[in-house]
């Protein structure tokens, strides 16, 4: 049973995070003595999440370059020297065997330091368009685990490997749950159950829509779980009292209500996207427009291509989601064959099959 040590550095979201978690609880089973490290942003929501999961972490003082002309770009040169030689540090004094970097600009000093001492790295890309960090490293790491076809354009094309997003174990387990999950919503079985997503901390245009079609919801004989994000919660909380809703900042049994749901309407964030795949319900996109690259339109787009998921801008959601949804909720056919498309999109092994390259680097 070989001993390693591993250092998994991305965050600034759940999207990034939650995938290095889960590639580190896959290695701790195969190897229970080896020895982890996280490295990500000192400010942001990993610093909390990680420890939470069992795990140390360091934190940079990085942040991302601002996409317009702003003050806080002026700090950015003296913060990218302080995090590689910060980095530089963290690598002599762990020695990691492998580095592993799941997105975001914290990954980017360190796995920078990790190629220039020629450790082995390996970088997981979750989205259908890298954001600026992966692209930057794709030609310098070893190897590039990526959950769409096509990146090519962006990676050199040998490094690839297609191996899916990684993603919680619980909601693998999500098939003929619907009568328990409707349950434990204490949901009426008669009516069709929307869920309702909108990231951890929510979504303000999703939010809106909700709020105005309540009354169209409750003509429709359709119930709410509506997840709403914790920075909107008090703001929307006051519709738990309606017969047919339910609101909640965030949701801890995430299986349940995916296992209750009939219709879900999401986010394109590349997580959430690939935990859709393997639930296999019938989804309506909306993806967020102010994301680096708009990279969640791409995202839904990737599905909605193979007739697997209904997609609606933002701009045009007064326009299209009464009759999108009522299309949906009144086609049963419909309904069945977006959910066996979108199955086929699933990759279940992705875990695994990242954490078997990342076994292949330790032979390096």
């Amino acid at each position: 049973m070989g001993s390693y040590k591993f250092i998994l550095s991305g965050g600034g979201t759940g999207g990034h995070i939650y995938p290095a978690i889960a590639i580190a609880d896959e290695l701790k089973s195969r190897y229970p003595n080896s020895q982890f490290l996280f490295v990500g942003a000192s400010d942001r929501m990993e610093m909390d999440k990680v420890p939470q999961a069992g795990y140390n972490i360091e934190g940079l003082w990085i942040s991302g370059i601002q996409r317009k002309l702003t003050l806080k770009n002026l700090a950015f040169p003296f913060k990218l020297i302080i995090s590689l030689m910060r980095s530089r540090k963290i690598l002599k004094t762990f020695k990691p065997n492998v580095v592993i970097g799941t997105g975001g600009f914290a990954s980017g000093p360190l796995l920078q330091s990790a190629v220039f001492r020629g450790i082995p790295c390996l970088i997981q890309e979750q989205n259908s368009y890298p954001g600026i960090t992966n692209k930057l490293l794709g030609k310098k790491v070893d190897t590039i685990c990526v959950a769409y076809e096509g990146l090519e354009k962006f990676f050199p094309k040998e490094k690839l490997k297609l191996t899916g997003n990684p993603i919680r174990k619980d909601l693998l387990k999500v098939k003929g749950k619907q009568i328990e999950g409707k349950d434990a919503f204490t949901l009426i079985h008669s009516k069709y159950t929307l869920l309702v997503l909108g990231g951890s901390l929510g979504a303000r245009r999703i939010n809106q829509l909700i709020e105005f079609n309540l009354e169209f919801f409750a003509t429709q004989n359709v119930q709410l779980i509506w997840q709403c994000g914790k920075l909107y919660y008090d703001q929307y909380k006051q519709y738990s009292q309606l017969d047919n809703v339910q609101v909640h900042a965030f949701l801890n049994n995430m299986d349940m209500a995916y296992a209750a749901a009939d219709i879900i309407i999401s986010r394109a964030g590349a997580i959430s996207v690939s935990e859709l795949c393997i639930v296999g319900k019938p989804v309506i996109f909306i993806p967020s427009p102010n994301v680096a690259e708009d990279h969640q339109t791409k995202n839904a787009k990737a599905v909605v291509d193979k007739n697997a998921a209904i997609l609606i801008k933002e701009k045009d959601l007064e326009l299209k989601f009464e009759d999108s949804f009522l299309e949906l909720i009144s086609d049963e056919e419909k309904r069945n064959e977006l959910s066996k498309n979108i199955k086929q999109l699933a990759l279940i092994n992705a875990t695994n099959a990242i954490v078997d390259e990342i076994e292949s680097l330790l032979k390096i």
